[in-house]
Protein backbone atom coordinates (compact mmCIF):
# COMPACT_ATOMS: atom_id res chain seq x y z
CA UNK A 1 0.00 0.00 0.00
CA UNK A 2 1.47 3.40 -1.03
CA UNK A 3 1.79 6.23 1.48
CA UNK A 4 -0.77 8.22 -0.56
CA UNK A 5 -3.40 5.47 -0.32
CA UNK A 6 -2.59 4.90 3.35
CA UNK A 7 -2.98 8.61 4.13
CA UNK A 8 -6.33 8.73 2.32
CA UNK A 9 -7.47 5.66 4.26
CA UNK A 10 -6.46 7.20 7.58
CA UNK A 11 -8.22 10.43 6.66
CA UNK A 12 -11.45 8.58 5.92
CA UNK A 13 -11.20 6.69 9.22
CA UNK A 14 -10.65 9.97 11.08
CA UNK A 15 -13.63 11.65 9.39
CA UNK A 16 -15.83 8.64 10.14
CA UNK A 17 -14.76 8.68 13.78
CA UNK A 18 -15.51 12.39 14.12
CA UNK A 19 -18.92 11.93 12.54
CA UNK A 20 -19.66 9.01 14.85
CA UNK A 21 -18.64 10.94 17.95
CA UNK A 22 -20.63 14.01 16.83
CA UNK A 23 -23.67 11.83 16.29
CA UNK A 24 -23.24 10.23 19.69
CA UNK A 25 -22.95 13.65 21.33
CA UNK A 26 -26.07 14.87 19.53
CA UNK A 27 -27.98 11.76 20.59
CA UNK A 28 -27.36 12.69 24.23
CA UNK A 29 -28.17 16.41 23.91
CA UNK A 30 -31.68 17.87 24.05
CA UNK A 31 -32.42 21.45 22.98
CA UNK A 32 -35.58 23.12 24.32
CA UNK A 33 -37.26 26.39 23.37
CA UNK A 34 -39.58 27.70 26.06
CA UNK A 35 -41.28 30.61 27.79
CA UNK A 36 -39.62 33.13 30.07
CA UNK A 37 -41.87 32.05 32.97
CA UNK A 38 -40.68 28.44 33.06
CA UNK A 39 -37.08 29.58 32.74
CA UNK A 40 -37.05 32.63 35.05
CA UNK A 41 -38.79 30.79 37.89
CA UNK A 42 -36.25 27.95 37.75
CA UNK A 43 -38.83 25.18 37.28
CA UNK A 44 -37.56 24.04 33.89
CA UNK A 45 -33.99 24.02 35.16
CA UNK A 46 -35.02 21.75 38.04
CA UNK A 47 -36.88 19.38 35.72
CA UNK A 48 -33.99 19.33 33.25
CA UNK A 49 -31.47 18.65 36.01
CA UNK A 50 -33.43 15.68 37.35
CA UNK A 51 -33.90 14.29 33.85
CA UNK A 52 -30.22 14.78 32.99
CA UNK A 53 -29.06 12.96 36.10
CA UNK A 54 -31.48 10.09 35.62
CA UNK A 55 -30.65 9.49 31.94
CA UNK A 56 -27.07 10.82 31.74
CA UNK A 57 -27.86 13.37 29.03
CA UNK A 58 -27.34 17.09 28.46
CA UNK A 59 -30.27 19.51 28.31
CA UNK A 60 -29.79 22.92 26.73
CA UNK A 61 -32.32 25.78 26.78
CA UNK A 62 -31.11 28.18 24.06
CA UNK A 63 -34.45 29.96 23.70
CA UNK A 64 -36.40 31.19 26.75
CA UNK A 65 -37.84 34.59 25.87
CA UNK A 66 -41.44 33.68 25.12
CA UNK A 67 -43.78 31.49 23.12
CA UNK A 68 -43.51 33.51 19.90
CA UNK A 69 -39.72 33.25 19.72
CA UNK A 70 -39.84 29.59 20.78
CA UNK A 71 -42.25 28.76 17.96
CA UNK A 72 -40.06 30.59 15.43
CA UNK A 73 -37.07 28.53 16.56
CA UNK A 74 -39.16 25.39 16.26
CA UNK A 75 -40.32 26.27 12.75
CA UNK A 76 -36.66 26.60 11.74
CA UNK A 77 -35.76 23.29 13.35
CA UNK A 78 -33.24 24.90 15.69
CA UNK A 79 -34.44 22.95 18.74
CA UNK A 80 -35.79 19.49 19.51
CA UNK A 81 -38.94 20.45 21.43
CA UNK A 82 -41.07 23.32 22.70
CA UNK A 83 -42.67 23.98 26.07
CA UNK A 84 -45.08 26.87 25.52
CA UNK A 85 -48.49 28.28 26.50
CA UNK A 86 -50.68 29.44 23.63
CA UNK A 87 -53.21 26.82 22.52
CA UNK A 88 -54.12 28.41 19.19
CA UNK A 89 -50.50 28.58 18.04
CA UNK A 90 -49.71 25.15 19.51
CA UNK A 91 -52.46 23.57 17.42
CA UNK A 92 -51.26 25.38 14.30
CA UNK A 93 -47.66 24.29 14.93
CA UNK A 94 -48.79 20.65 14.99
CA UNK A 95 -51.25 21.03 12.11
CA UNK A 96 -48.52 22.57 9.95
CA UNK A 97 -46.40 19.48 10.53
CA UNK A 98 -43.72 21.08 12.69
CA UNK A 99 -44.66 19.19 15.85
CA UNK A 100 -45.84 15.67 16.61
CA UNK A 101 -48.54 16.25 19.24
CA UNK A 102 -49.46 18.35 22.28
CA UNK A 103 -48.96 17.12 25.82
CA UNK A 104 -50.50 19.22 28.62
CA UNK A 105 -48.18 19.07 31.61
CA UNK A 106 -48.85 22.02 33.95
CA UNK A 107 -50.96 25.09 34.53
CA UNK A 108 -51.43 28.15 36.68
CA UNK A 109 -53.25 31.45 36.19
CA UNK A 110 -52.69 34.89 34.82
CA UNK A 111 -52.94 37.85 37.17
CA UNK A 112 -53.99 41.40 36.42
CA UNK A 113 -51.64 43.34 38.70
CA UNK A 114 -51.24 47.01 39.48
CA UNK A 115 -50.12 49.60 42.03
CA UNK A 116 -51.47 49.19 45.56
CA UNK A 117 -53.16 52.58 45.32
CA UNK A 118 -55.34 51.22 42.49
CA UNK A 119 -55.66 54.51 40.57
CA UNK A 120 -58.22 53.05 38.16
CA UNK A 121 -60.34 51.60 40.98
CA UNK A 122 -60.53 48.07 39.58
CA UNK A 123 -60.54 46.19 42.90
CA UNK A 124 -63.42 43.71 43.00
CA UNK A 125 -64.00 43.74 39.23
CA UNK A 126 -63.64 40.80 36.84
CA UNK A 127 -60.96 41.04 34.18
CA UNK A 128 -63.28 42.35 31.45
CA UNK A 129 -64.61 45.14 33.67
CA UNK A 130 -61.12 45.95 34.89
CA UNK A 131 -59.61 46.27 31.41
CA UNK A 132 -62.49 48.46 30.22
CA UNK A 133 -62.01 50.70 33.26
CA UNK A 134 -58.23 50.92 32.84
CA UNK A 135 -58.65 51.90 29.18
CA UNK A 136 -61.33 54.50 29.94
CA UNK A 137 -59.43 56.12 32.81
CA UNK A 138 -56.08 55.82 31.08
CA UNK A 139 -57.36 57.66 28.02
CA UNK A 140 -58.80 60.33 30.28
CA UNK A 141 -55.57 60.78 32.28
CA UNK A 142 -52.54 58.86 31.04
CA UNK A 143 -50.33 60.31 33.78
CA UNK A 144 -52.50 58.69 36.44
CA UNK A 145 -53.53 55.36 34.85
CA UNK A 146 -51.20 53.29 32.68
CA UNK A 147 -50.99 49.74 31.38
CA UNK A 148 -47.73 48.02 30.41
CA UNK A 149 -47.99 45.24 27.84
CA UNK A 150 -45.31 42.66 27.09
CA UNK A 151 -45.81 43.47 23.42
CA UNK A 152 -43.54 40.62 22.33
CA UNK A 153 -45.91 38.04 20.78
CA UNK A 154 -45.37 35.81 23.82
CA UNK A 155 -48.06 33.54 25.24
CA UNK A 156 -48.88 36.20 27.83
CA UNK A 157 -49.15 38.86 25.11
CA UNK A 158 -51.49 36.58 23.13
CA UNK A 159 -53.61 36.12 26.24
CA UNK A 160 -53.76 39.87 26.74
CA UNK A 161 -54.95 40.34 23.14
CA UNK A 162 -57.71 37.78 23.64
CA UNK A 163 -58.82 39.48 26.86
CA UNK A 164 -59.09 42.84 25.10
CA UNK A 165 -61.12 41.15 22.38
CA UNK A 166 -63.42 39.60 24.99
CA UNK A 167 -63.85 43.09 26.44
CA UNK A 168 -65.10 44.27 23.04
CA UNK A 169 -62.00 45.88 21.50
CA UNK A 170 -59.79 45.18 18.51
CA UNK A 171 -56.22 44.97 19.72
CA UNK A 172 -55.02 47.42 17.05
CA UNK A 173 -57.45 49.91 18.55
CA UNK A 174 -55.96 49.39 22.02
CA UNK A 175 -52.35 49.44 20.82
CA UNK A 176 -52.81 52.84 19.18
CA UNK A 177 -55.12 54.49 21.69
CA UNK A 178 -52.70 56.75 23.53
CA UNK A 179 -49.85 57.14 25.98
CA UNK A 180 -51.64 55.22 28.72
CA UNK A 181 -50.81 51.97 26.86
CA UNK A 182 -47.09 51.15 26.97
CA UNK A 183 -45.53 48.46 24.79
CA UNK A 184 -42.57 47.00 26.70
CA UNK A 185 -41.40 44.49 24.10
CA UNK A 186 -39.79 42.54 26.95
CA UNK A 187 -39.96 39.22 28.81
CA UNK A 188 -42.28 38.93 31.79
CA UNK A 189 -39.82 39.86 34.52
CA UNK A 190 -38.67 43.01 32.75
CA UNK A 191 -42.28 43.96 31.99
CA UNK A 192 -43.21 43.68 35.67
CA UNK A 193 -40.22 45.82 36.65
CA UNK A 194 -41.28 48.47 34.12
CA UNK A 195 -44.89 48.39 35.35
CA UNK A 196 -43.61 48.79 38.89
CA UNK A 197 -41.45 51.78 37.95
CA UNK A 198 -44.33 53.46 36.13
CA UNK A 199 -47.00 52.55 38.74
CA UNK A 200 -48.89 50.82 35.96
CA UNK A 201 -51.17 47.82 35.55
CA UNK A 202 -50.02 44.71 33.68
CA UNK A 203 -51.03 41.17 32.83
CA UNK A 204 -48.60 38.62 34.32
CA UNK A 205 -48.39 34.90 34.74
CA UNK A 206 -48.77 33.85 38.36
CA UNK A 207 -45.38 32.12 38.61
CA UNK A 208 -43.26 35.04 37.41
CA UNK A 209 -45.22 37.47 39.57
CA UNK A 210 -44.56 35.30 42.63
CA UNK A 211 -40.87 35.04 41.74
CA UNK A 212 -40.56 38.85 41.44
CA UNK A 213 -43.07 39.78 44.15
CA UNK A 214 -40.47 40.76 46.76
CA UNK A 215 -39.02 43.34 44.34
CA UNK A 216 -42.37 44.89 43.43
CA UNK A 217 -44.96 47.23 44.91
CA UNK A 218 -47.60 45.75 42.60
CA UNK A 219 -50.48 43.61 43.86
CA UNK A 220 -52.93 41.28 42.06
CA UNK A 221 -56.44 42.65 41.46
CA UNK A 222 -57.81 39.83 39.29
CA UNK A 223 -56.60 36.26 39.79
CA UNK A 224 -58.02 32.82 39.08
CA UNK A 225 -61.03 31.83 37.02
CA UNK A 226 -61.38 30.03 33.70
CA UNK A 227 -60.73 33.17 31.65
CA UNK A 228 -57.32 33.56 33.35
CA UNK A 229 -56.11 29.97 32.89
CA UNK A 230 -52.53 29.50 31.75
CA UNK A 231 -51.77 25.99 30.44
CA UNK A 232 -48.27 24.76 29.59
CA UNK A 233 -47.79 22.24 26.80
CA UNK A 234 -44.82 20.24 25.51
CA UNK A 235 -44.39 19.41 21.81
CA UNK A 236 -41.64 17.30 20.23
CA UNK A 237 -40.56 18.46 16.79
CA UNK A 238 -41.49 16.29 13.82
CA UNK A 239 -38.34 14.68 12.33
CA UNK A 240 -40.06 14.25 8.96
CA UNK A 241 -40.38 18.03 8.72
CA UNK A 242 -37.08 18.75 10.47
CA UNK A 243 -34.55 15.96 9.84
CA UNK A 244 -31.80 15.80 12.41
CA UNK A 245 -33.80 16.90 15.45
CA UNK A 246 -33.45 14.68 18.50
CA UNK A 247 -37.03 13.49 18.52
CA UNK A 248 -36.32 10.37 20.59
CA UNK A 249 -34.81 12.34 23.47
CA UNK A 250 -37.56 14.96 23.23
CA UNK A 251 -40.21 12.25 23.59
CA UNK A 252 -38.29 10.72 26.49
CA UNK A 253 -38.25 14.10 28.28
CA UNK A 254 -41.96 14.63 27.65
CA UNK A 255 -42.65 11.19 29.13
CA UNK A 256 -40.56 12.22 32.15
CA UNK A 257 -42.58 15.45 32.53
CA UNK A 258 -45.89 13.55 32.62
CA UNK A 259 -44.55 10.74 34.83
CA UNK A 260 -45.29 10.50 38.55
CA UNK A 261 -41.90 12.06 39.31
CA UNK A 262 -42.29 14.92 36.82
CA UNK A 263 -45.81 15.79 37.93
CA UNK A 264 -44.73 15.71 41.59
CA UNK A 265 -41.82 18.08 40.90
CA UNK A 266 -44.18 20.49 39.14
CA UNK A 267 -46.83 20.35 41.89
CA UNK A 268 -44.32 20.91 44.70
CA UNK A 269 -42.32 23.68 43.06
CA UNK A 270 -42.46 26.96 44.99
CA UNK A 271 -43.75 25.57 48.28
CA UNK A 272 -40.43 25.99 50.11
CA UNK A 273 -39.72 29.49 48.79
CA UNK A 274 -43.19 31.02 48.53
CA UNK A 275 -45.24 28.88 50.90
CA UNK A 276 -47.42 27.70 48.01
CA UNK A 277 -46.92 26.04 44.63
CA UNK A 278 -46.55 28.41 41.70
CA UNK A 279 -47.48 25.76 39.12
CA UNK A 280 -50.03 22.95 39.27
CA UNK A 281 -49.73 19.50 37.75
CA UNK A 282 -51.98 18.77 34.80
CA UNK A 283 -52.74 15.24 35.96
CA UNK A 284 -56.16 15.04 37.55
CA UNK A 285 -57.12 18.48 36.23
CA UNK A 286 -57.60 17.80 32.52
CA UNK A 287 -61.23 18.95 32.32
CA UNK A 288 -60.48 22.05 34.38
CA UNK A 289 -57.71 23.18 32.03
CA UNK A 290 -59.47 22.27 28.79
CA UNK A 291 -57.19 19.43 27.72
CA UNK A 292 -58.52 16.21 26.21
CA UNK A 293 -57.75 13.02 28.16
CA UNK A 294 -55.55 11.68 25.35
CA UNK A 295 -53.28 14.75 25.44
CA UNK A 296 -53.24 15.48 29.16
CA UNK A 297 -50.34 14.25 31.29
CA UNK A 298 -50.07 10.93 29.43
CA UNK A 299 -47.05 9.40 27.67
CA UNK A 300 -46.37 10.28 24.04
CA UNK A 301 -48.34 8.33 21.44
CA UNK A 302 -46.53 9.63 18.34
CA UNK A 303 -43.39 7.86 17.17
CA UNK A 304 -40.16 9.38 15.88
CA UNK A 305 -39.78 8.20 12.28
CA UNK A 306 -37.51 10.28 10.05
Amino acid sequence: MSWKILNQFLLLVTVAAVCFLSGAANDSTLKIATTSSLYDTGLLELLAQNFSEEYNVTVQIPTHSGTGIAISDGERGNVDMLIIHDKKRELKFVQDGHGLERRCLAYNYFYLVGPKEDPAGVKGMNVTEALKTIREKGMADHEKVKFVSRGDESGTHSKEKSLWQSAGYNYSEINNSGQWYIDAGSPMGATLVMANEKSAYALADMSTFMAFKSKLDLVPFVEGGSDMLNVYVAIALNPEKHPGVNCDLAVKFINFLVSDEGQRLIADYGRAQFGQPIFFAARGNCSLIGCQAEECAVPAAATCID
